[in-house]
């Protein structure tokens, strides 16, 4: 464990989270049934908790691990590098939000567009990434969905990149979950990018979607996802002691409660023994929801929804965590270059971003710090 993630969970100390507070407060706030959900141990494959894992759903910006699966795959095979450029076309320029707003022609390194993708969640970056290695976006997704069978991702079907609404695309918590271990088996050199604070582009510094990304012990990536359909989705990964486990949860109902449900669930994980030996190979497929893709856009994007996200927010609009393993950063967050190469026209200045699109709902122009619950509990 690194000295900051040991100060992050030696920090849980003062909160008196005792091994029997700690397992009632988890058996005190369990996932809400609708929400699919399932938590692996990366080494042994091991799945430790699973409900609805096999529930189709609509993976939203979930989709770019898979994008970065198939870049991985790319550089493994020599046919592209992390220093090859890549160019923004029209068509990935004209991407809705959340986006770069780059122009068509401006270039950046595959390694910037790559810290673009799991920090800010940049839909434009997906295509041109895309487009760079696939030559077309068509052709790059014939190929994310050749991996995702070679994968064993039986229940997953990819129409673009980056996971902007579309007729045929969709997955599960347990596929997401296959891509997810995979994606820290088969190459773990870039698991630097899924734990980036944030990046910089030498105008702005635009942090981390992914909240528990320094103010949870270990935590070490992977991706957040929203469009209506989907609800808040969350991959969540941490390391503690050399033994990593990953989290899909599924349909959340805000950034709060994703991030909140992401953080119990792996705690979870590390700190209570589970029964059975199941494993992502052997777990055969169950329920309801098979057949068709789950849409919660009704619940999401509607007054219903908008009146429980702000809920979860206070008076500045920060998210209230309810979630005790989830603390404020004990350091400035760190940022790392990402943007074009240079000599190019300047960087674009920062955009108000729209709701219902993107990665985050309302807008992403300044990422909301969480703020901890009150310590009794």
């Amino acid at each position: 464990m690194s000295t900051s993630h040991f100060r992050l969970f030696a920090a849980l100390r003062p909160l008196s989270f005792a091994v029997a507070a700690t397992a009632g407060f988890l058996a005190s706030v369990p996932l809400a049934a609708a929400n699919p959900h399932i938590l692996v141990d990366v080494q042994t494959g091991r799945v430790l908790e699973h409900e609805e894992a096999f529930r189709k759903w609509y993976p939203a910006s979930l989709t770019k691990l898979m994008t970065v699966y198939t870049v991985f795959d790319a550089i493994r095979a020599g046919q592209i590098s992390l220093d090859t450029p890549v160019v923004m076309s029209k068509r990935a320029a004209a991407q809705p939000a959340a986006k770069m707003y780059f122009k068509p022609g401006q270039k950046l390194t595959l390694d910037s567009a790559l810290k673009i993708l799991m920090v800010k969640s940049a839909n434009d970056i997906a295509v041109a990434v895309a487009e760079a290695i696939g030559g077309t976006q068509e052709g790059f997704v014939t190929r994310m969905n050749g991996e995702a069978l070679k994968l064993g991702m039986t229940d997953s079907h990819f129409v673009n990149p980056n996971g902007l609404p579309g007729k045929g695309q969709y997955t599960t918590a347990r596929d997401l979950a296959v891509l997810t271990v995979a994606l820290r088996r088969d190459f773990p050199q870039y698991a630097s990018y899924f734990a980036l604070e944030g990046f910089t582009n030498g105008q702005q510094n635009v942090p981390s979607l992914n909240m528990l990304i320094g103010r949870f012990a270990g935590a070490d990536g992977m991706k957040t996802g929203f469009i209506c359909a989907s609800g808040f989705n969350q991959i969540g990964s941490a390391t503690r002691n050399g033994r990593t486990i990953v989290s899909v949860v599924l349909g959340t109902d805000s950034l709060a409660a994703r991030a909140d449900a992401t953080a119990n669930l792996l705690q979870k994980g590390f700190t209570t023994q589970f029964p059975g030996n199941e494993t992502l190979g052997s777990l055969r497929p169950y329920g309801q929801g098979q057949d068709q893709v789950t849409d919660i856009s009704a619940d999401i994007c509607s007054a219903k929804g908008a009146k429980i996200r702000s809920e979860t927010r206070d008076e500045v609009g920060r998210m209230r965590v309810q979630s005790p393993y989830i603390l404020e950063m004990d350091h400035d967050p760190r940022f790392v270059f990402a943007g074009l190469i240079p000599g190019q026209d300047p960087q674009p200045a920062q955009q108000p971003e729209k709701v219902a699109t993107g990665d985050t709902a309302g807008g992403i122009a300044n990422v909301p710090v969480p703020m901890p619950r009150p310590t009794s509990f």
